[in-house]
């Protein structure tokens, strides 16, 4: 077999290919990350094609207003949250990626989701972490009752590619991308080189064979996808796959989708037989909430288009450090940082000789700039040590200056807290102008925190 073998130095973290050893990859500025690699370029002649690699075919050029998209209909599954997720089903052709900490619960999803798919149309699962006898006892475990899901246990590409040209089906898993190797390339599998062929391949069988492929990906100790970062930009989507270790609540979310919104999120709980859809979320967040305590205070957020009531706690303690300690769960660490100063200065609260920890409960990570004002009540609470009524939920975004931002979607903020029996509501101001808002629920709009901390403090001392 005539072999060309080139060596290059590749960076580990991004993919930057250079001739020659660098100390510092100039495109991401990671120090010691040049790695040597070695890819090796077979002659046509002993080459194993891919999907329409070797046609000459021209494929012909069209008007945008000319194509119809008619006839691509979406596939639903039996898990409304992953639906949610992908923008209303499963698009034809489509690459998805799921990435995700080991034993989070993406290889239980996937084939949760294909024994379901394969009563329908021909599913073909590839596992090359697992053996099909294990895979059988696994879908065993889970009561995975299809008899039409193929499986097959193999890491070589062509000959995953043989057996797809065989049975031909509609759907595709690939568990795990880190596991599949080329052969055509002397690269180990696992590495960059490796993973960026075999996406590149898959996306060829994916979009020519129009197949929707389903590929697991691993995830690095700072939580992004291992491998080229251009692999996240290779695929149609991407989701990761959150939770807490201790918490049996996972979290969907999609950060690039091509074919529905990045702003959508589902929600399952892991159990013992598998993962199940969360249709009413903020049910279980409140479930163990704190009653009648100090530092407890419960916020309306959204997430994507779903709205949830989620309780943020808070707890201060007198420090014993010359720099007060601020620790938060759930919260980005800046934004309590940020926080606090404004409650310090605008409300003169003396917290610089206090230890500050927030929480959100229930392992939820929240961005949503609406719990600012839940943060600082919580705080307050837990600072005064007086409960805040367990009737009430707060909604607003927190300024610099100390004044309540409007927030969006605060009709469906509203309902939501409605329908779990909150009884006041504090809104920003801003929200105030051209809303009707429910006569049965007091809704109560504010323009700063001073105002808020008055009503909810007015009867202390």
């Amino acid at each position: 077999m005539a072999k060309k073998i080139s060596t290059k130095y590749e960076c580990d973290a991004c993919g930057y290919q250079s001739i020659k050893y660098l100390g510092k990859c100039p495109n991401c500025n990671k120090w010691g990350s040049m790695e040597e690699v070695k890819e090796v370029k077979i002659s046509d002649k002993h080459r194993t094609y891919m999907p329409e690699e070797n046609s000459k075919a021209t494929v012909a050029v069209e008007k945008l207003k000319n194509i119809s998209t008619q006839d691509v209909p979406r596939t639903l599954t039996d898990s409304n949250e992953l639906n949610r997720v992908l923008g209303g089903g499963i698009v034809p052709g489509s690459l998805i990626l799921i990435g995700g900490d080991p034993g989070i619960g993406k290889s239980t999803l996937l084939l949760q989701i294909s024994s379901y798919l394969a009563d329908k149309s021909d599913v073909l699962y590839v596992s090359g972490e697992e053996s099909v006898r294990q895979v059988k006892v696994r879908a065993d475990r889970m009561k995975v009752s299809t008899d039409e899901l193929y499986v097959y246990s193999q890491t070589d590409l062509n000959l995953i590619y043989e057996i797809i040209k065989k049975i031909k089906p509609k759907f595709l898993v690939i568990d795990s991308i880190q596991t599949v190797y080329n052969p055509n390339l002397e690269n180990s599998p696992g590495s960059i080189t490796q993973v960026r062929e075999c996406t590149q391949q898959l996306m060829k069988i994916a979009k020519n064979l129009n197949i929707a492929i389903f590929i697991v990906g691993h995830v690095t100790k700072e939580g992004t996808i291992a491998g080229p970062k251009m692999l996240e930009h290779m695929v149609d989507t991407v989701l990761y796959f959150e939770g807490e270790e201790h918490h049996s609540y996972r979290i969907l979310r999609a950060v690039k989708n091509r074919f529905g919104s990045t702003n959508e999120l589902g929600i399952f709980e892991m159990r013992s037989f598998g993962l199940v859809d969360m249709d009413n979320p903020s049910q279980i967040f409140l479930e163990e909430r704190s009653k009648e305590l100090s530092g407890a205070s419960i916020v309306g957020i959204m997430e994507g288009t779903r709205p949830l009531l989620v309780e943020i706690q808070s707890l201060t303690t007198p420090t014993a450090f010359n720099n007060p300690r601020r620790i938060s769960s759930g919260l980005e660490y800046n934004k309590l940082v940020l926080l606090m100063a404004v409650l310090e200065k605008k409300a003169a609260y003396l917290l610089q000789q206090q230890d500050v920890y927030v929480k959100v409960a229930g392992g939820v990570k929240i961005d949503d700039p609406a719990v600012d004002l839940g943060v600082l009540v919580a705080v307050a609470s837990s600072f005064k040590d007086v409960a805040i009524n367990m009737y009430d939920c707060f909604i607003g975004e927190v300024g610099l200056t100390g004044e309540i931002r409007r927030v969006s979607r605060i009709e469906q903020r509203i309902a939501e807290a409605k329908k779990h029996g909150f009884k006041r509501i504090f809104v920003p101001y801003g929200n105030k102008k051209g809303i009707e808002f429910p006569s049965d629920v007091e809704i109560l709009p504010i323009r700063n925190i001073n105002e808020c901390l008055d009503i909810i403090f007015k009867n202390t001392f």
